[in-house]
């Protein structure tokens, strides 16, 4: 029975996301709406569509699997993601939004007035995208590979098909009701079975070892000083640089309501972690047979029947399997609409017609690159593109919004220099070994996006004679809060 219930809820769930993007397909007509939902999106409405998009694959089956294998070292990931909104709210939230743009490469042009820095942020914007949707789509395979005997290629070809035909049809503002719905899905599909499991083993004669459930040597005590701190540095800085979270920002009516925005979200997304946190620990007690990599990712999926032998816990399941897929779909139609409409302006004519096909394009080339290659840890996934992220384009956002020296040629260096760096050495970290040479190589953000940023200041230096003309008052513009409530 426990295939047709999941089936049966991931048919369900397909069902509704394709009725709230038919919805919004009817109020989808400009291409302000498909860019940006017109800059009408509510604070409560945008947390909740945000939070559904952040928390992807890595998130809600990878970060319970990966306290299973690591214990507390685990809890650093989702401190970071939460934390990195912090900087958001901070300093590039309500800027973002007063610039006017509709993408990243839209306020890089506009604040440099350079199309070649406009070029090379594009470029990286795809990269970053494609490399975050790759996981959700392997993670869309091993969710249906688990709970139905199908082909691995079968969750990602759904989610891809499903994704690219919501965003192609309405854009923004279709998928901003798909994701606030299933950000509230796929907390209830975690929440429920926690609170029941830890009823259950509450009740019972089960005993554990704290030791084994939170050993100190996994703790902050035990951790490594400089894999730590590189790691917490890509965390808080990557999420600045990932295009599906800036271009959100650009849907709130005003900055005021883009920074209501973003207190809601560490809210939000801080208690969806408390949630999969605690299911790595009890996973720890109740599946300690699982924490093995490649497995731990499906714990989740396989609690609820440990626990629960029978109907309740097929039940269990079936709600796991359809949050799981909703994390899958949310994550992935916030990043192709955000790569569709760079791809749309920078390739094409920027019409909505060409924003379809943009967003069939977007879809298409990671699910290729997906069914491909072999999944890894889905956290460890996630975690790399954070890295390139903040080694590429965050210091230049960064430096964009609050520095006033900062030329085309000082960011076009400090990008490339980053992306390379860190490149190169998240490739060459396989030979590098287990010395401290290797965990340089596997944890770079420590020094590639110092590198990256100095580069950016050095050039512009050098450069200062041509800081475009208008750079006092756009910067004006950023930081200067809007009268009432009227549209930047």
């Amino acid at each position: 029975m426990m295939p047709i219930l999941d089936l049966a809820a991931i048919g369900l769930l397909v069902v509704a996301t394709a009725v709230l993007g038919v919805a919004g397909l009817r109020f989808s007509r400009t291409t302000s709406d498909f860019f940006v939902a017109s800059r009408s999106v509510r604070p409560v409405w945008n947390a909740s569509a945000i939070s559904g998009e952040y928390l992807s694959a890595g998130t809600f089956l990878g970060l319970a699997g990966l306290v299973l294998l690591s214990g507390a070292e685990g809890f650093w990931f989702p401190i970071g993601y939460a934390a990195g909104y912090l900087l958001l709210l901070l300093f590039v939230a309500a800027p973002l939004r007063r610039s006017g743009a509709y993408t990243i490469p839209d306020f890089i042009q506009a604040r440099l007035e350079s199309r070649a820095a406009r070029r090379v942020t594009s470029l990286l914007v795809l990269v970053i995208g494609w490399l975050y949707i790759v996981p959700q789509l392997h993670g869309a395979s091993l969710a249906l590979g688990v709970v139905a005997d199908v082909q691995p290629w079968v969750g990602a070809v759904v989610v891809a098909v499903l994704v690219a035909g919501i965003v192609a049809a309405g854009g923004m503002r279709a998928i901003t009701a798909v994701q606030a719905m299933q950000y509230w899905l796929k907390l209830t599909a975690l929440a429920v079975p926690a609170v029941l499991i830890l009823m259950a083993l509450s009740g019972g004669e089960t005993s554990f070892d704290p030791a084994l459930v939170f050993p100190a040597e996994r703790g902050p005590s035990g951790a490594d000083a400089y894999a730590t701190v590189s790691l917490m540095a890509a965390l808080l800085l990557g999420t600045i640089g990932l295009p599906h979270v800036l271009v959100r920002f650009y849907t709130s009516p005003d900055g005021g309501s883009a920074r209501r925005t973003t207190v809601l979200v560490v809210a939000m997304i801080g208690v969806f972690y408390a949630v999969s946190g605690t299911l790595g620990l009890i996973a720890r007690v109740v599946a300690p047979d699982l924490a093995e990599p490649g497995v731990a990712d499906t714990v989740v999926l396989a609690l609820p029947s440990r626990v629960f032998p029978g109907i309740l816990g097929d039940l269990l399941t079936a709600l796991v399997v359809a949050g799981a897929f909703a994390a899958f779909l949310a994550t992935s139609s916030g990043l192709v609409v955000s790569l569709a409409g760079v791809v749309s302006q920078d390739v094409f004519d920027g019409s909505v017609r060409s924003f379809r096909v943009s967003a069939a394009l977007c879809t298409l080339v990671p699910l290729v690159f997906a069914l491909l290659t072999v999944p890894e840890g889905l956290v460890s996934s996630v975690g790399t593109v954070f890295v390139f992220a903040a080694s590429s384009l965050t210091p230049v956002i960064l430096l964009g919004v609050w520095w006033r020296g900062l030329t085309a040629r000082g960011a076009v260096a400090g990008m490339l220099v980053g992306a390379l760096s860190c490149g190169a050495a998240l490739l060459l970290a396989p030979l590098a070994g287990a010395d401290w040479w290797g965990a340089v190589m596997a944890q770079p953000a420590a020094w590639t996006i110092p590198l990256a940023t100095l580069t950016v200041v050095v050039v512009s230096l050098l450069d200062r004679g041509r800081i475009p003309v208008r750079t006092e008052r756009y910067l004006s513009r950023l930081h200067v809060p809007e009268r009432g409530h009227g549209q930047v």
